[in-house]
């Protein structure tokens, strides 16, 4: 075929992509070797961005190997990297070999963090060097020279029976620990999916900005389980001291408190925060911690969700369940040494780093004045989140000055800490419309009012104790006499 007959027949196909990417895909795949071939990939390059945006966030790991493929055959280098850093780190083996064969064909030449476990090579592609085999770290920790290397180097872990956490050898023991009666009843609480007969149930719930959020929630069964996985053993083991979200004694607002009076503060987003955290990475973590790949097996099963698709496909591996209990404390132990690089880089700089979940936050007492310094940065903290298996959500990033409000986590750190004027502001007109026409004409849909009003006035003695006294103090006040007068 030549290259018009190709461009004819790829035109009208790209002008519906969305519904034609297979068949685009599958003329570009025959017609590879063809000369002229780099100008159809240049011509369907330009209108693919979309479909491989929606393929690589894909929950059906089938869709994600299309994917490498199809970044393999219609994308430029520049166009390709921002996939395949991604693909290249897939909790799905098949996405990520497919991933590393387009690597390949390519031969993106990126500039990336290098894996530091290797000595520098001068081959353009070699592992070590500041190229994309960076994007694999992590990936070869089972390598016999990269544990004879590194493994003196690392400070041994505390010993579980130094936490006081109870010795599990077996899945025996792991039964009789949680009082699972068989392997028949475990089978029951390991099924995919979140229909009837499933130990989960998902719903949807909006989020800020108005999109579906995806809640998978264990059913009370698991849920009994799951909580006492998270206080006798999880709870127990070290997070970093930059994690501040679901860690007890911090909250949002120590969260906030490092931050106050900044002169520069970045604020970053992980992408899918917790369908990022494999079944594989729940078992590293606790294989680390010295317990039995059996008892790892297990545990990683009860703690993590696996997707069952419309046409029955199951996805392999599970992922951290967003509505599980366990979830929130596994993502900040699994986060451990992303928050231990990211303090050292913000120490490097003279910044402060916290962390609440998936926001992520440096604030500079010293503001950099230099844009390319503040882009280098940046850089630096993508590619380690990158190192980490993170991806940062590139378009909420925020650098904010003075000038402008500076929130972290929903409280102002411009100077002081404070809750922002306009929420103070209409509490404080829900209150006085409270003393107007009665506690019950303000809630307006809300379920429990009362607990809504008590709330939030302990939420401001919280961050600022004076005002948010005389708010609880009110609040009191209105609840009691509205019950007086209902009776």
């Amino acid at each position: 075929m030549s290259l018009s007959s190709l461009l004819l027949e790829l035109i009208p196909l790209c002008e519906s992509l969305d519904d034609n990417w297979e068949k685009v895909l599958a003329l570009l795949d025959a017609h590879k070797d063809l000369a002229e071939y780099e100008v159809a990939r240049f011509y369907v390059s330009r209108l693919a961005s979309r479909q491989l945006d929606q393929l690589v966030q894909s929950p059906d790991p089938r869709r994600r190997t299309q994917a490498a493929h199809f970044v393999r055959l219609c994308s430029t280098q520049r166009q390709a990297g921002r996939y395949l850093r991604v693909l290249v780190k897939d909790p799905n083996g098949r996405v990520r070999s497919a991933a590393h064969r387009s690597m390949r064909a390519l031969r993106i030449d990126d500039v990336a963090l290098p894996d530091g476990r290797f000595r520098p090579s001068p081959h353009r592609q070699a592992l070590g060097g500041w190229n994309p085999t960076g994007w694999s770290y992590g990936l070869f920790g089972n390598m016999y020279f990269v544990r004879q290397q590194k493994g003196k180097q690392r400070k041994p872990k505390p010993t579980l029976s130094d936490l006081g956490v109870l010795k599990l050898q077996t899945r025996k023991d792991v039964l009789q620990w949680l009082q699972i009666p068989s392997l028949t009843d475990l089978r029951k609480l390991l099924r995919a999916g979140s229909g009837p007969g499933s130990p989960y149930v998902s719903f949807t719930i909006p989020k800020s900005s108005g999109e579906p959020r995806t809640i998978t929630a264990p059913r009370m069964t698991l849920r009994k389980l799951q909580r006492k996985i998270l206080d006798d053993l999880l709870s127990k083991l070290p997070t970093h001291a930059a994690a501040h979200g679901f860690v007890k004694k911090r909250s949002v607002l120590t969260n906030a408190k490092p931050h106050q009076g900044a002169k520069l503060l970045i604020k970053l987003d992980i992408k899918d925060f917790f369908p990022t955290i494999s079944y594989y990475r729940v078992r590293g973590l606790l294989r680390g911690y010295g317990l039995s790949f059996e008892v790892c097996d297990t545990l990683a099963g009860l703690m993590t969700h696996r997707p069952v698709l419309s046409d029955g496909y199951v996805v392999w591996p599970g992922v951290l369940p967003q509505g599980a209990p366990t979830s929130p404390t596994l993502a900040n132990l699994i986060c451990m040494r992303l928050d231990a690089r990211l303090s050292g880089l913000a120490k490097k700089v003279g910044a402060r780093y916290t962390r609440y979940a998936d926001d992520m936050t440096f604030s500079f007492a010293s503001g950099m004045d230099n844009h390319s310094d503040v882009g280098r940065f940046l850089w630096w903290v993508n590619q380690i989140c990158q190192q980490e298996g993170f991806a940062e959500h590139v378009s909420k990033r925020k650098v904010l000055r003075p000038s402008s409000q500076q929130r972290v986590t929903g409280i102002v750190v411009n100077s002081g800490l404070s809750v922002p004027r306009q929420l103070r502001r209409t509490f404080r007109a829900i209150l006085h419309n409270c003393r107007t026409h009665g506690v019950a004409s303000q809630a307006r849909g809300r379920r429990n009012f009362r607990a809504y009003l008590l709330g939030y006035a302990s939420y401001l003695r919280m961050v600022s104790p004076e005002l948010g006294t005389r708010a609880l103090t009110e609040v009191r006040a209105l609840l009691g006499s509205d019950e007086s007068s209902s009776s």
